[in-house]
């Protein structure tokens, strides 16, 4: 049986569903960012409801709306791509969501505008930036190794961005150092 989870975007939160499903008897076969396969082909109403209640006390929300679900999808995997990957991308985005989430990109890109108000691509830079700010937090990187890091074209293309997004350059950023949940974008 697959769930989707809304707010799961992180490997404490994957340890936090995991434990809340150990707790209730359940047995996850594989948890990843937003999806959580269990071994069960279904429950009971009640231990539904037990586990959707557990996890909504944690701050996530079981996704039973297909359309819900697929944005959860996308943004996981934008997330994962954005805060985990190390590699750089060797396809583009529309490419990259169509072949891991095996649907085609136009129907992607339709959902998660409609349900979001928000396309996929400012998204997924709304991602780049906060990883951006979380490094630039951390002082241990120059902009330039940032812009690397984060796959950009140049640390102006950066900038640029950066200071579209957030109203401040990263060097003003720097100063006041104020980020968001991953959750909360």
């Amino acid at each position: 049986m697959k769930l989707y989870i809304k707010n799961m975007v992180c490997d404490r939160c994957k340890m936090a569903v995991e434990t809340v499903l150990d707790k209730l008897d359940l047995n996850p076969t594989n948890v990843v960012l937003g999806e959580v396969d269990l071994k069960e082909e279904s429950l009971t109403d009640a231990k539904y409801q037990e586990m959707k209640t557990a996890l909504e006390n944690l701050g996530f929300e079981l996704l039973e709306d297909k359309k819900k679900a697929a944005v959860a999808q996308i943004k996981a995997a934008i997330v994962e791509l954005a805060h985990y990957t190390k590699e750089p991308l060797k396809v583009n985005l529309s490419e990259y969501l169509s072949n891991k989430l095996g649907t085609d990109y136009a129907s992607l890109s339709s959902v998660f505008s409609v349900e979001e108000k928000n396309t996929i691509e400012h998204y997924f830079i709304q991602q780049k930036i906060e990883k951006a700010k979380e490094l630039l937090s951390y002082g241990e990187l120059t902009l330039s190794e940032i812009a690397f890091q984060l796959n950009y074209s140049s640390v102006a293309h950066l900038s640029a961005q950066f200071k579209k997004e957030t109203g401040l350059t990263p060097s003003q950023f720097k100063q006041d150092l104020k980020r968001q949940t991953l959750d909360k974008i």
